[in-house]
């Protein structure tokens, strides 16, 4: 989830690689060739939306039964409303916003709305702009929905909130507040007896991972010489978790948040000409495009400390359960803008991790552990991703895909390429993946997982209004398209319905956009329903439904080629109906991301990030509240991003 809009518009991607949009214009062309009708393009280019799943259905006994057929719930309209609106019959509640203290016994300053907590309040109080979580519940190993933890992650700063002289002059306070505002926090919440969630507050769990937080390195790359420092000659631990985006999980109950947009926080004036690979294909700049923390902390400056960027892009495992533990950075997973990590067991009990990396024209990545995944005993798990084997997805024009190894040697990823070993390799992921020909993507934002079938999976391609500028991949006549400002939702199959295959085949579930339009470009098909764009979020559930949020930039919200379209939203489907209603719109200037239910499915977790965030997302101090005052009103001084809890009034299942 690029929150930055310049950031948005950075291409670090100049292979030669294929692009999606040129592989679905070459099936199309052959399709047409073939005799293919114009309505098969219009429910997936494989002859139908459904057909994928349909095959999952005869290949894979699903773990627990399909609850919903139909979607239960009226779609609400768009909306323009500074609040969170859910169907009738539904309620939501904010339980956990910035600056409310996460519960560490005896130390829970109170949030102050004229921003004048300090750094040393703001480390145990919620961090800045929520984004992904996930709810584990309490005890480990008991399916409880009353009570739990929740971990969730806290993306970046707004210097013109955070603090009480907003965008002045960078000093020492402003900068460890900063630091103490980004990670992700662990909250322990119960439900009371009208239904409603509170945080519990002490807690022996309640625990903030900051960009000061000590974590290990550990896989292949940890101890190489390009993650070495002089405040850490080893390699091996590294200060800091930050710009923690999306997230993951594991079956032995531990937490992973993700790194991405890890580039805005450094600077190089050097630039190191062209062949240095984190200014060619990372994106690092000359001057820091967020906070300017380099103006206090030499660390952030790769001028002076060259290596510290490459202890950052990394997959995070983090065990809520135990608040002494040391968070990890698992390197075998590989080191690009990691939007999440999405988790599914293969049938010979390997563990196998998804993840996209949220850039234009980067890849889809998988890693496959080398080690099984033992349900009888948690600790023989944990260093289960350390080992094993890292794929990236090549998608070939006739629907079929193949997963291509990034193992050093293989593939022409040797060292004359520039990768003498595999700890080499995974700090240069990006530049592996360019060599063995992977496909370049439009943003590969979240990746689902039907848990009915391990081997289907959903991904959402955000936007690329690159697509057809400057001599990038011009425009089809499906989808991707050029100037594609609406995105859409990939859908593929892996075989024999097995996550840890090396081969898959894949169809467009979904083409983003509205009816109303006579741009081609910009109007949705493949599914009925309800128009939106910008697909962000996705997760699937264990009822069947597939839930889509999205993530418009401030400065396209309700305008432009939106207009009319309201703030960001929340949608659901079950995909075999080819339906899609929206289900919540969240406030002025937010984004809706984050996802988690309690194992009953009554409780829904969402997350509201930067409301009131202005179009050139900087907001200005004089005026917090200029464009939303969620949650608190006119009683509060700023707008805070927070999580928010969904239930029906009834009790009943969310999206009956």
């Amino acid at each position: 989830m690029s929150h930055f809009s310049k950031q948005d518009e950075l291409v670090s991607n100049e292979s030669a690689n294929p692009t999606f949009s040129q592989l679905i214009e070459a099936r199309l062309s052959r399709r047409q060739l073939l005799g293919g009708s114009a309505a098969a393009t219009l429910t997936g280019l494989f002859g139908g939306m459904s057909s994928l799943a349909e095959a999952a259905s005869k290949t894979a006994k699903p773990p627990m039964p399909m609850k919903l057929t139909a979607l239960g719930f009226t779609s609400v309209p768009f909306s323009t409303e500074d609040r969170v609106i859910v169907p009738q019959g539904y309620v939501a509640e904010v339980i956990y916003a910035w600056g409310d203290p996460v519960g560490i016994a005896g130390n829970m300053p109170a949030f102050k709305s004229d921003a004048s907590n300090t750094a040393e309040e703001q480390a145990v109080q919620a961090g800045m702009h929520h984004d992904g979580m996930r709810f584990f519940p309490l005890p480990f190993g008991k399916e409880d929905s009353t009570r739990g933890l929740l971990c969730v992650n806290h993306e970046y700063t707004d210097p013109g909130l955070l603090t009480t002289d907003g965008n002045g002059k960078m000093t020492e306070a402003k900068y460890r507040k900063a630091i103490a505002a980004v990670g992700m926090s662990i909250i322990e919440i119960e439900r009371q007896k009208n239904g409603s969630w509170s945080v519990v507050r002490p807690s022996r769990y309640a625990r903030r991972i900051t960009a000061d937080t000590p974590i290990a390195l550990s896989g292949p790359a940890a101890g190489h010489d390009l993650v070495k420092t002089a405040a850490d000659p080893t390699g091996r631990e590294v200060l800091g978790t930050l710009q923690n985006c999306a997230n993951g999980w594991t079956p032995w109950g531990t937490y992973l948040t993700c790194e991405e947009n890890f580039d805005l926080v450094f600077c190089d004036n050097s630039q190191a000409s062209d062949h240095d690979f984190n200014v060619k294909r990372y994106g690092v700049a000359a001057e820091e495009k967020l906070n300017k923390w380099a103006e206090i902390d030499l660390r952030w400056d790769r001028q002076i400390h060259r290596n510290e960027i490459n202890r950052f892009g990394w997959v995070v495992e983090v065990d809520p359960y135990d608040p002494e533990s040391k968070p990890v950075k698992r390197t075998a997973l590989g080191r690009f803008k990691h939007e999440g990590a999405t988790p599914a067991v293969a049938k010979d009990g390997r563990l196998v991790i998804y993840m996209g990396d949220d850039q234009r024209f980067e890849y889809i990545y998988k890693f496959v552990s080398a080690g099984k995944f033992n349900p009888k005993d948690r600790k023989a798990n944990r260093d289960l991703l350390d080992s094993g084997t890292l794929f990236v997805a090549r998608f070939n024009e006739d629907g079929t895909g193949e997963w291509r190894e990034l193992t050093q040697g293989k593939n022409g990823l040797t060292a004359d390429k520039g990768f003498a070993s595999q700890g080499e390799l995974l700090v240069k992921t990006r530049l592996a993946a360019d060599v063995v020909g992977a496909t370049k993507m439009d943003r590969c934002e979240w990746i689902a997982v039907n848990p009915h079938n391990q081997g289907e999976l959903y991904a959402t391609l955000t936007n690329n209004s690159q697509r057809g500028a400057d001599g990038k991949a011009g425009p089809d006549a499906a989808n991707p398209r050029k100037n594609n400002l609406f995105g859409q939702i990939l859908h593929w199959l892996e075989a024999d319905a097995d996550p840890a295959a090396t081969t898959f085949k894949w169809d467009l579930f979904a083409k983003a956009g509205r009816p109303d339009t006579d741009k081609e470009e910009h109007r949705n098909a493949g599914y009925k329903g309800d128009a939106f764009g910008s697909p962000d979020g996705l997760y699937h559930d264990h009822n069947g439904v597939l839930w889509i949020q999205t993530d418009i930039s401030t400065s396209t919200l309700n305008t432009k080629e939106y207009a009319g379209m309201g703030h960001n939203m929340m949608l659901a489907t079950i995909p075999a109906t080819g339906e899609i209603r929206r289900f919540l719109t969240g406030p002025a200037g937010c984004e809706i991301t984050g996802i988690s239910f309690t194992p009953d499915h009554k409780t829904m977790f969402i997350n509201i990030q930067h409301p009131g965030e202005p179009a050139n997302e900087l907001s200005d101090p004089a005026k917090p509240k200029a464009i939303s005052s969620w949650p608190d009103g006119a009683a509060g001084g700023r707008p805070r991003s927070g999580t928010v809890a969904i239930r029906r009034l009834d009790g009943g299942i969310i999206g009956s």
